[in-house]
């Protein structure tokens, strides 16, 4: 799940991107509000982490632009301003969490995770499919009663396939969902994944569309 951190402190920043990856999220990370405008121009992201106080401008002023141009991205503001009127403020401006800090990162990661489940319109936190049951918050499955692992970039690709049931996902697609901007995509990593995936879940769970891409199989 691709999201968005615009925080200007670099250690904070770093942190950030670190710590979410190991959560099994894919972040991008901005320290501005020009280069905040620029990435959620290119699109692509499930939700954003906003910092109120940024070098070139208010981390609230460009929410309420998001949200005037009729952007639904689910937004958490992260913030030393976290008096009950700030986050009032914060709030009816259109961000829907707000979290201040100092924050626990796991708390971080689970409300991101909330925001976005809520934006699927799914209210269960578990994901389902044809009998394997997906926890994004530990990234593990369980299928006939047996508990299955995966290395966070198999778990983006599965969860990725599971969020749209039927739907052919291409390997660009696909790839998004594992590999930053500033990442060297692999020709061939996520032919790896999915044969690994195979081999934890059976060869016939996902299936390969010659030319277009994967998805999940029939259930019946």
């Amino acid at each position: 799940m691709r999201v968005l951190i615009i925080e200007d402190d670099a250690i904070l920043r770093d942190g950030l991107t670190v710590g979410l990856r190991l959560a099994g999220f894919s972040p991008e990370a901005v320290c501005d509000c020009a280069d905040a405008r620029q990435a959620l121009a290119m699109g692509g992201f499930r939700a954003a982490v906003l910092d109120l106080m940024l070098p070139d401008g208010s981390g609230l002023d460009l929410l309420r632009e998001l949200r005037g141009q009729g952007g639904t991205l689910p937004v958490l503001v992260l913030t030393a301003r976290d008096r009950t009127p700030d986050r009032v403020q914060g709030l009816d401006a259109g961000a829907d969490d707000y979290l201040g800090k100092p924050f626990e990162l796991d708390e971080l990661a689970a409300r991101l995770r909330a925001l976005i489940r809520r934006a699927q319109g799914r209210a269960e936190a578990e994901m389902a499919w044809n009998g394997l049951r997906l926890d994004p918050a530990q990234m593990r499955g369980r299928r006939d009663g047996r508990e299955i692992t995966f290395s966070p970039r198999e778990f983006a690709i599965l969860q990725a396939l599971m969020e749209r049931p039927g739907a052919i996902l291409g390997k660009v697609q696909l790839e998004e969902r594992i590999y930053g901007w500033q990442e060297r995509v692999e020709s061939n990593t996520i032919e790896v994944h999915v044969h690994n995936l195979r081999a934890k879940l059976g060869a016939g769970v996902i299936e390969t569309v010659r030319g277009a891409g994967y998805r999940l199989a029939d259930a019946g």
